[in-house]
């Protein structure tokens, strides 16, 4: 499959451009876009090659991805149908499956295959590695094999089902949940509420659910809508969900306390594993002030802090925790950064940047000792000493200057600072030598 012409209708945004990352190394990719100019600077920073036509990118891929609006996706794969190489392959990647794959099965020659597809995750995925995602091919082809090898080879999670079992699931995984957490939004608005005040307030549990609420509330809107609206059990999935809503209103509200425990109980043994939900939610609690204990026992220490969604690394002397924001200085420079977005690196990850962007220190150090001195004591000593990249004796001396039981040796350090080189000659000090 390799170096094959992959083309994405809509790669220059949204999962359309998140997937041009994952394979713009391994195939030609071709993208297209609504918006011209946008497109070519995309296709130019990502290096990918851009094309004006839906139709000419579907006359030259070898695999052909809709990424566009879910109520966009039928007709464009309309228009680009007769156009298909022959013994080419069709995907989207659309939240519902229903209506893509009844299209593609009615206007697709029999010489195309095709694949009806959806990636579970967004945009903001870094990486493949354990991401779900599901097919719901109702025949399978010639590339069928070579598709599922080629997620499973990124270590996906794959689910083969049909269209229609696809969006009755996803009416339960999006349309409740997208459903419940706007609801939940929209209800905080209409009170007035001050978010950033409930903060002085939030326990663990409440602070996920805001994160997650805000996360689907910023989403693109119209987005949410569709996949609201062209899910066909949309309307059944609201309207249980309004019920179970107002019935739970009106028992509190009449006071029916043994009304309320049975509800409860009965939803509860309905969660199923609630083990695992727990351990996996102390998880995330655990996550989320992971950061914050190892951001705080750092202040006024040196850090390194990668930024989870550019890949940026910071390096200075962390000054403060503000407002769940780490105030880094930077040489004179101040940079804030916001908890929530990054991610502290281990003393290695550090150490391991620093000797590629540092420019390393090298010095040759001539040291008078005692003639019975342990040289790889002194060598292993000094190479634990931090920001010391290596050190290698160059030379022994016993010359007149030396007296009879004395030595004078010469290492050359690397270190990744004029300072750390320094460290060295107060080791060497220690051990009792006088630097020449």
């Amino acid at each position: 499959m390799i170096k094959m012409n992959v083309g994405i209708i809509g790669g220059s945004d949204g999962l359309g451009k998140t997937i041009v990352y994952y394979l713009r190394d391994e195939f030609d990719v071709y993208i297209t876009g609504r918006d011209h100019k946008k497109g070519k600077s995309v296709a130019d920073s990502l290096n990918v090659n851009y094309i004006e036509s839906n139709t000419d990118l579907a006359n030259i891929s070898d695999i052909l991805i809709i990424s566009v609006p879910i109520h966009h996706t039928s007709n464009v794969i309309r228009e680009v149908a007769p156009f298909m190489k022959p013994g080419s392959l069709m995907m989207d990647v659309t939240s519902v499956k229903e209506e893509p794959s009844k299209t593609m099965e009615e206007v697709l020659p029999d010489h195309v295959e095709y694949i009806p597809t959806h990636p579970i995750f967004g945009p903001r995925t870094t990486e493949l590695d354990n991401q779900v995602i599901v097919l719901t091919a109702t025949k399978k082809g010639e590339w069928y094999d070579k598709v599922y090898n080629y997620f499973n080879d990124q270590h996906m999670r794959i689910i083969e089902t049909t269209a229609q079992k696809h969006d009755y699931m996803m009416s339960i995984v999006q349309v409740l949940t997208h459903f419940s957490f706007i609801s939940t939004a929209s209800a905080i608005e209409k009170l007035k509420v001050d978010i950033s005040e409930t903060e002085d307030y939030e326990s663990p549990i409440y602070n996920l659910m805001i994160d997650m609420i805000a996360r689907i509330v910023a989403q693109n809107p119209y987005l949410t809508y569709y996949i609201q609206s062209m899910n066909n059990n949309g309307p059944k999935i609201r309207n249980t969900f309004a019920d179970a809503v107002i019935e739970l209103r009106d028992v509190i509200n009449n006071k029916d306390d043994e009304k309320f425990v049975e509800i409860a109980i009965k939803a509860t043994k309905h969660m199923g594993d609630i083990k695992n939900a727990l351990g996996r939610s102390d998880k995330a609690i655990n996550g989320l002030n992971h950061e914050f204990t190892l951001l705080n026992k750092s202040i006024g220490s040196e850090v390194g802090l990668r930024h989870i969604y550019s890949g940026k690394i910071h390096v200075g002397i962390l000054e403060k925790i503000e407002n769940k924001t780490a105030i880094l200085r930077k040489r004179n420079n101040i940079k804030r950064l916001r908890v929530a977005n990054i991610e502290v690196l281990s003393e290695k990850e550090l150490y391991d940047w620093k000797i590629i962007n540092f420019d390393n220190k090298v010095e040759s150090i001539s040291c008078v000792f005692s003639k019975n001195v342990n040289i790889e004591i002194i060598e292993n000593t000094v190479k634990n000493i931090a920001n010391i990249i290596d050190i290698t004796l160059t030379d022994k001396y016993n010359g007149p200057q030396i007296s009879d039981d004395s030595i004078s040796l010469t290492f050359e350090v690397v270190a990744l600072s004029k300072e750390d080189i320094e460290k060295v000659k107060e080791l060497f000090t220690g051990f009792g030598g006088v630097i020449r």
